[in-house]
């Protein structure tokens, strides 16, 4: 089987898998719909197995499809990569740099990073997603993101194979408590093991959030009895100040705390997420993943100086 001279046809599969038919595919790429049908017709050949449920509608890939697929947006990404960075080193286009970040940094240190990297280096031309690790772990890894702002800690999956990832800070938990709760009284801070009675209200159960803060309730010696469950850290702040329950949630999170919370530091058994960018390792990072990982590193350093927003100035 050779599939390796048919990018032009893995590529009609790929939009005919994302795009649900063969019509909508052939407008996607602009040719005609015989010849998009003609693309799938010959690796299927080559494959030798139907890679298109025929008469479907939507139309759906088989097995041996999505397989094909699964691959192919990889190779093709690269491609493009490829074809990219060597537009830039023939000084026929500009440098392009597609971050992806999770919620909690795109809303408070990121948006510091990308304006600086707009005002110092303005031929970059920038693309940004929102999304949450789950999803930006996978992106890295087909290619589809050329560098993300991520987490990690020890109760998660090590992640998509082969990135290479460059620290920025530690992200504590904080106990958030409603406003005049028995707690919020210890301006020292409350240990973790001081919510074990309480009602919580948490992250969805598989999320990296409730993984994370199981695991050191565990540690702790405690399993935690949540009532509600939201992956919105603005929503979870607006169930505590309604008295639904406590929360412990990231201090990323709390950065903007909303009215009727408390938020406490947690003393012994602390849930910690390591905060880093990533990139893939294979082959040298583009000039532009270059800049804004040094960018992201100059204002975490800063962030852990102590230096406010406003008081920081170009590099």
């Amino acid at each position: 089987m050779k599939l390796i001279g048919h990018v032009r046809a893995i590529r009609a599969l790929c939009e005919v898998g994302a795009r649900g038919s063969f019509s909508a595919a052939a407008d996607a790429l602009g040719l005609t719909q015989s010849a998009v049908s003609q693309h799938v017709a010959a690796l299927e050949r080559e494959a030798g197995l139907p890679l298109v449920e025929r008469g479907s509608r939507p139309a759906e890939l088989t097995e041996a499809g999505r397989v094909l697929v699964r691959h192919g947006t990889s190779i093709l990404a690269r491609l493009g990569d490829a074809e990219q960075e060597l537009g830039e080193l023939a000084g026929h286009r500009s440098g392009r740099l597609r971050l992806g970040s999770f919620p909690t940094a795109l809303t408070t240190f990121v948006p510091m990073a990308i304006a600086r990297l707009r005002r110092e280096h303005p031929g970059i031309v920038l693309t940004v997603v929102d999304d949450h690790l789950q999803g930006l772990l996978p992106r890295l890894a087909d290619g589809t993101l050329d560098l993300a702002v991520v987490f990690d800690h020890e109760v998660l999956p090590s992640g998509a194979p082969g990135l290479r990832r460059v620290p920025l800070f530690d992200d504590p938990y904080r106990a958030v408590l409603p406003a005049g709760h028995r707690l919020a009284r210890r301006r020292g801070g409350v240990d973790l093991s001081d919510l074990a009675e309480e009602v919580w209200v948490g992250g969805h159960t598989g999320s990296a959030w409730y993984s994370i803060v199981r695991h050191s309730c565990r540690a702790a010696g405690f399993e935690p009895r949540t009532s509600l469950a939201s992956d919105d850290y603005r929503a979870v702040q607006a169930f505590v100040a309604a008295g639904l329950g406590v929360a412990v949630i990231p201090a990323l999170a709390v950065a903007t705390t909303v009215p009727g919370v408390e938020v406490r530091r947690l003393r012994g058994t602390t849930p910690v997420r390591r905060v880093s960018v990533a990139h893939q390792t294979d082959g040298f990072p583009s000039p532009a993943v270059r800049t804004m990982t040094e960018i992201l590193q100059d204002i975490a350093t800063r962030r852990d100086a102590g230096v406010t927003p406003a008081a920081r100035r170009p590099a």
